[in-house]
């Protein structure tokens, strides 16, 4: 594959670019992908020769009307129609519920799925996005996203399950206790686009619970679950009153002829679909294990059909992508354009063992140096310190939390602890995600600290003591100086906080299916405060700006990633798929 294709990557802002251009642009066969996540074992060879025999009437006439197409889904997944939309892919989706439900602010964690970031800021939202951290695996403490959201002042808030990129998963009853503490917001949104492959549990969607709830709303892919990216098309479920409102505003043929078929296909191949979904799953662990292997490589757990890798210390993302494209013809994600992420991250689609193997081997080759081009590693690695999603939060920056973020950005880390260096939980032997020692490569060598290093130390400066800032509790927040932010003044120090009023909510036990033992402690939800100003930190959270290179928020230990053996259906409930 020639060098000039990678150019191809330079001219996307939060996407790679489609197989289509990139096959064009090579001598017309395409890489192996390791980047479009997408089913491979589904649809099985008869049905695509099912569908070509059918092509000519699939692409000349019109199809059905949505309401046709989603009773017959809806029929499939035991879903009343009325709490159904269907949609030309779930991106149409999600431009509906930032047009018709997102009023003013909407928070997310990132790094995420780029139309939640971008989608809202295109119509001049405010995003308020909450960093997950490296040194926590990217796990997600719904108890501290709760905080921040209360910090904030947001409106809607969004949670993707499993995660994209790095495949974080989140348990039912954790999921249906967050929506009811979050019960007087606009709008909640979970996003189970990926949830299909996950086995950490029987019955994870909560597409039952968003039904009795006023403000819920739960989006699911099609084409990711059945391989088929290029038909175009998701579902939203959510009470007939939000799902009426979004399916209003729906074109009355926004889905294909090919969506058609493919829904009408399904009743008879369940099984295969089951399959299907089990055995990605099984490649998933055979492939963690083949890229845990290799020296220097981080692999994060994941109940997606992806995972997300930390590449050695001292790799580029970008030289590692282009290199598997050029010498090897492998298709990977490089994620330095995602906020909350950076070139050193790559996403890896689960795909069979014969094409892992060979991914394995362009790694090696590229990683260590037994190609002729040599590694892309250097052999003295000096350091980590590399910014987490710098370009992507650079190209947002002037658009997210109010303008002026950029000035803003020293004087707001006031707000909550920064790490003295960006890079230490990266390597730190304590932060919970230690990177393998790299086999054959020199380890590094003590380096002398630069004198910058002991800054956070106040006593070698003899500084007057600050004078105290009033709290102007209304009042509009004025940009203080930098030297005048030893301590923060509008967002003090945490005291234990008066026992909050409980939310006038129903209780989460009365919605949702019994929890596993040992039962969480009940989330502690703090007392909306108003909306934070635009560009300035709320206590607990970050703004854009802010988001490389973060420690600042302890997570909630890990539950593990126990392995079930049954899976879900399209619905994600258990119900039989044939």
């Amino acid at each position: 594959m020639p060098d000039n294709v990678t150019s191809l990557f330079r001219s996307t802002a939060a996407h790679s670019p489609s197989m289509a251009a990139l096959t064009r642009e090579s001598d017309g066969a395409g890489p192996v992908d390791f980047c479009i996540p997408c089913n491979p074992y589904f649809p099985t060879p008869a049905m695509f020769e099912e569908m070509a025999a059918r092509l000519r009437d699939i692409i000349t006439y019109y199809p059905s009307s949505a309401d046709t197409i989603t009773a017959e889904l809806c029929g499939l997944l035991q879903l009343p129609p009325q709490c159904v939309a269907m949609g030309n892919g779930s991106t149409e989706l999600i431009t509906w519920i930032d047009h018709l439900l997102v009023r003013e602010s909407l928070a997310v964690p990132v790094p995420t799925f780029g139309r939640w970031t971008d989608q809202p800021m295109e119509t001049g939202k405010r995003v308020d996005m909450f960093p997950l951290q490296e040194s926590s695996g990217f796990a997600l403490d719904l108890a501290q996203y709760a905080e921040f959201i209360r910090a904030r002042g947001t409106r809607v808030a969004v949670i993707c399950n499993p995660n994209n990129p790095d495949g974080g998963f989140l348990h039912k009853h954790a999921v249906v206790q967050f929506m009811d503490a979050m019960a007087d917001l606009d709008l909640v949104v979970i996003d189970e686009s990926f949830l299909e492959f996950a086995d950490a549990e029987n019955e994870p969607s909560v597409v039952q619970e968003a039904m009795l709830r006023p403000n819920v709303i739960v989006l699911r892919s099609l084409g990711k679950n059945f391989g088929l990216h290029g038909i175009r098309f998701g579902y939203l479920v959510a009470n007939p009153a939000l799902a009426g409102r979004v399916r209003s505003m729906l074109p009355k043929w926004n889905l294909n002829s090919f969506a058609e078929h493919v829904v009408f296909m399904l009743k008879e191949h369940g099984a295969e679909y089951a399959q299907s979904l089990h055995q990605v799953r099984r490649d998933r662990m055979d492939m963690s294990g083949q890229l845990s292997s290799l020296p220097g490589l981080t692999v994060y757990p994941s109940q997606g059909n992806f995972l997300f890798v930390r590449l050695p210390v001292g790799a580029e993302g970008t030289v590692v992508r282009d290199r598997l494209l050029t010498e090897h013809r492998i298709l990977v994600r490089e994620c330095g354009n995602k906020i909350g992420s950076s070139s050193r991250f790559l996403r890896l689609v689960v795909r069979p063992q014969v094409d892992v193997r060979r991914l394995v081997t362009g790694l090696e080759q590229v990683l260590y140096g037994t190609s002729r081009r040599g590694a892309a590693v250097p052999e003295q690695a000096t350091g980590t310190a590399y910014s987490s999603g710098t370009a992507a939060v650079d190209r947002l920056v002037t658009q997210t939390n109010g303008a002026g973020t950029r000035g803003l950005a020293q004087a707001a880390g006031a707000g909550m602890p920064l790490p003295a260096v960006a890079s230490a939980p990266a390597v730190g032997p304590g932060g919970g995600m230690p990177v393998p020692a790299a086999a054959g490569l020199p380890q590094p060598e003590p380096q002398p600290v630069p004198q910058e290093a002991p800054r956070p130390q106040p006593a070698p400066q003899p500084v007057p003591q600050p004078v105290p800032v009033p709290q102007p509790a209304p009042q509009p927040v004025s940009v203080p100086q930098p030297q005048q932010l030893p301590q923060p003044a509008a967002y003090p120090e945490p005291a234990p906080p008066p026992a909050p009023a409980a939310p006038p909510l129903a209780p989460a036990a009365a919605f949702a299916s019994p929890a596993p033992a040992p039962a969480p402690a009940p989330m502690q939800v703090p007392p909306a405060t108003g909306p934070t100003p635009p560009g300035v930190p709320a206590r607990g959270g970050l703004t854009a700006a802010q988001v490389r290179g973060t420690d600042g928020l302890s997570m909630a230990p890990a539950t593990g990633w126990p392995g079930a053996q049954s899976w879900p259906d399209a619905a994600g409930m258990g119900q039989a798929a044939g």
